[in-house]
């Protein structure tokens, strides 16, 4: 965590455009996009005005091992806004696409995707709405903390340069 902060800080960009960026890509992290979450984190950070590089380390936070436990989480989220199959049994269908994904198959991932087509409308609804609440509340936190940490660390880099201009 630490290597990641020193990073952050040392980054181009104000505060504020650094916050923006993670906070960018901790929403697109939760949302139903395996497969161009780096792109799209990339595409929006550049809209809202955040930075790039920022954007790209917490789009890692879904990844083989922890795609399981977030979608079926946001999908149980979001199936309270909207009905579809059951959580568990759409949890065991995304954990195999899931599962097939980690074996590093990237040029066979278009069989992945139609397998995530193919649950159609009941399921993507759901899993949306709830990867965007999650998102979002993730995203306001990301934003927050990365903002107040940027301020601080760089404020403490520049009393160490210089020491009497505090």
């Amino acid at each position: 965590m630490r290597f990641f902060l020193s990073w952050l800080v040392r980054l181009r960009g104000s505060p504020e455009a650094i916050a923006l960026g993670v906070a960018t890509g901790t929403f697109v992290a939760f949302t139903p996009t395996i497969g161009i979450q780096t792109f799209l984190a990339l595409v929006l950070a550049t809209l809202v005005g955040g930075n790039r590089p920022a954007c790209l380390a917490p789009v890692w936070i879904t990844n083989p091992v922890t795609i399981p436990p977030i979608f079926a989480f946001t999908y149980w989220l979001g199936s309270h806004f909207g009905s579809g199959p059951p959580p568990g049994a759409v949890a065991r269908m995304l954990g195999e696409t899931v599962k097939r994904l980690g074996a590093g198959d990237y040029l066979g991932m278009h069989e992945e995707i139609l397998v995530f087509a193919a649950l159609g409308r009941d399921v993507f609804v759901p899993l949306w709405i709830g990867g965007a609440i999650v998102g979002g509340v993730a995203a306001a936190v990301a934003y927050g903390l990365t903002l107040r940490a940027v301020h601080g660390f760089r404020s403490r880099l520049r009393h160490r340069r210089h020491p009497d201009d505090a």
